[in-house]
């Protein structure tokens, strides 16, 4: 008779979760002991980095991934990266382990209160009430994380595994469909909102980051003829940044948002919030003279949204009909600065106010002679010479408004960071985007005190021989803070940490790397290693000496 295991394993084989990213205990023993060999297994050595991992592989293959997690500890453990991979819209199928269902009613060792443990950030947490229906709840939670968009926990006691399955159908469907047609009307409607302004713009985000959406709202912006603004602090990028009518990153508080929202009488935001802030400043989001506007696939993100109409569509196929109603010349993309096509939301609207276009800024200078690296030196020899198809994981939080500066997204998922703010992504998620996306480059700049929460992934990635680039901007401090403090006005009282050495430390977990510690260095590493990043069969990791940059203004 088949066992609960075996069923479980062809509902994974079903919906393609043939990857399991784990940190097992006892409790997984009866699941992992004996694992068939079309189920690969990849260790990670602290749950962050399974759900890091975990994460990079769902977002790089757009599809559902499997971790694995040992009851309260290892579920804990994991709680940082599961709220990262929720806000980071990654579906994956979280099974927990749990103590044996004979005696969870007296508590035994390593008996786990789960169900709440991670809060809200699970968009779906089920304990089968019978060992049975262990398979039907790994093929909900399937669904779940794929129609929700987010971590689906299903929490497994350890004898379950063991028990005889039911050869019934299982209670959830084999395939789930969403609709994928776009509301003509309501594609009308925003085009018309749209071809009713003088001086429209648009702001993508992370919901945008798709190749469909990025070609219709490229044809967009031709013919509406309108600045492009990526949203501040986005996981992802939503529109090619090398374009000419991309304008930059808007500024995370008020008054600068009120200033540069200040030329456009309507925005458009696209797969974004509405509008994401950081430090708190008063006052509204925007000027009395602008309106506002949203299309999203995110209903909360819609339901926060202080504007005058917010749609909830799947954006690829809304953005296209978006783009054919907001003009009927086709879909060819115009010369940079030329005027809009003609079309229906173009009909009768005031004349455009011209808005000079916005250079990129230009990059740094490299440092005189014995003068000190920085982060921007590091971050312009990455734009000079990053194949266009690299994934670049970011995790550097003092040195992003040079890298969002200097270094633009040029493909579909080009560009990918930790969406909640948490600290620990960038290491292993950068590990799962490579296993997940083979065939695209991968680099990962961090900061070496973001690199210590999670450099326990530089283990999976030279055991399981993952072809990443790592490069920690090493600065012997949490730079970020100490500026922080020092706009409050008052002292630090944490201290640096100079003598930490990450190169030392990747080598001690079996990683090989090399420590930068001037501009000639660092250019001829990156000149030998780019070139060749899409080959990468191991990792590296350059630790580059930088000075702490001097000031902060995300």
């Amino acid at each position: 008779m088949q066992t609960v295991r075996e069923a479980a394993l062809e509902v994974m084989r079903r919906y393609g979760l043939t990857t399991v990213f784990a940190n097992p205990g006892s409790t997984e023993v009866p699941f992992l002991a004996g694992l068939p060999d079309d189920i690969r297994f990849v260790l990670a050595l602290h749950e962050g980095s399974v759900v890091g991992a975990a994460t990079g592989y769902a977002l790089a293959r757009d599809a559902p991934a499997l971790a694995l997690l040992h009851t309260t500890a290892g579920l804990g453990n994991a709680v940082g990266a599961l709220s990262t991979a929720r806000v980071n819209k990654a579906p994956l199928v979280v099974i927990v382990g749990q103590q044996d269902r004979r005696h969870l009613v007296q508590e035994p060792f390593l008996a786990g209160r789960l169900e709440q443990l991670a809060g809200d950030y699970p968009v779906t947490t089920e304990t089968p009430p019978r060992a049975q229906d262990v398979p039907g709840a790994l093929a909900r939670a399937v669904h779940a994380a794929r129609t929700m968009r987010g971590p689906a926990l299903v929490i497994v006691p350890m004898d379950d595994w063991a028990r005889p399955a039911e050869s019934l159908p299982l209670p959830a469907p084999e395939e789930l469909r969403l609709p994928a047609a776009a509301d003509t009307a309501a594609a009308g409607e925003v085009a018309a909102l749209l071809g009713s302004a003088s001086a429209p713009a648009l702001v993508v985000g992370a919901g945008a980051d798709h190749p469909v959406t990025w070609e219709a709202l490229t044809a967009l912006a031709g013919r509406l003829d309108c600045d492009v603004w990526q949203e501040s602090f986005g996981a992802r990028a939503g529109f090619p940044q090398d374009h000419p009518r991309f304008a930059g990153h808007l500024p995370a508080d008020r008054p600068r948002l009120r200033a540069v929202l200040a030329p456009y009488d309507l925005v458009l935001t696209v797969g974004a919030p509405v509008f994401r802030q950081y430090p708190y400043e008063s006052g509204a989001l925007t000027g009395p003279g602008t309106r506002l506007a949203l299309v999203t696939d995110d209903p909360a993100e819609a339901r926060r949204a202080p504007v005058e109409l917010a749609v909830v569509a799947r954006l690829p196929a809304f953005c296209e009909a978006l783009a054919d109603a907001a003009g009927a010349d086709g879909v060819a993309e115009p010369a940079a600065g030329g005027g809009p096509s003609a079309g229906v939301a173009g009909a009768g609207r005031a004349p455009q106010r011209r808005r000079p276009r916005r250079e990129r800024p230009a990059p740094p200078p490299p440092p005189a002679e014995g003068g000190p690296l920085r982060a921007a030196h590091v971050l312009a020899e990455l734009a000079r010479l990053l194949p266009p198809e690299t994934v670049l994981v970011e995790e550097t939080p003092s040195s992003r408004p040079d890298l969002h500066a200097l270094v633009p997204a040029r493909r579909p998922l080009g560009f990918l960071s930790a969406a909640m703010g948490a600290l620990g992504f960038a290491l292993p998620a950068a590990v799962g985007v490579r296993m997940g996306a083979p065939e695209r480059p991968v680099v990962a700049v961090v900061g070496d005190g973001s690199s210590l929460y999670q450099i326990q992934a530089l283990w999976t990635a030279a055991h399981y021989r993952v072809g990443v680039l790592f490069v920690v901007l090493a600065n012997g401090r949490y730079a970020i803070m100490d500026r922080l403090a020092e706009k409050a006005g008052r002292s630090a009282p944490w201290p640096a940490f100079e003598e930490v050495g990450i190169a030392a430390a990747a080598r001690a977990l079996g990683c090989p790397a090399r420590r930068v510690s001037d501009h000639a260095m660092l250019r001829a590493e990156l000149e030998g290693l780019l070139p060749e990043l899409a080959d990468r069969s191991g990792p590296l990791v350059l630790e580059v000496e930088v000075a702490a940059d001097e000031h902060f203004q995300p």
